[in-house]
């Protein structure tokens, strides 16, 4: 049995979040959850945040143990980029791009 959790529009550069679930694939999803709360990354907090549902996700099927749960598959795919301008010498404006992710989780029991 899976389980399934996401979030979408996270104000953190794909790129970034990689790294932190690249830590936690293919772990226990206690052990991926105590992993992420020594992660010093800004993403690991919203990481952490989305285990934690989806294990809160499991709780509430009746057939699913929680304690063998593991993370059996996460990615991060880019979302929408908000383009912003910063002005720069002589007269001319250099572009920002603050980029977004979604994120998704699927737990399976072992």
């Amino acid at each position: 049995m899976e389980v399934r959790a996401s979030v979408k529009y996270v104000r953190v550069s794909p790129r970034k979040v990689r790294l932190v679930v690249d830590l936690v694939r293919g772990k226990r999803a206690e052990d991926a959850l105590n992993t992420l709360s020594v992660t010093t990354k800004v993403s690991a907090r919203i990481v952490e945040k989305l285990i934690k549902s989806a294990v809160a996700n499991a709780a509430q099927a009746r057939n699913i143990d929680v304690d063998t749960l593991i993370v059996d598959t996460i990615y991060v795919n880019q979302g929408p980029t908000l383009k912003r301008f910063r002005p720069r010498a002589m007269g001319r404006a250099g572009r920002i791009r603050k980029r977004t992710s979604h994120i998704s989780v699927i737990l399976k029991e072992m």
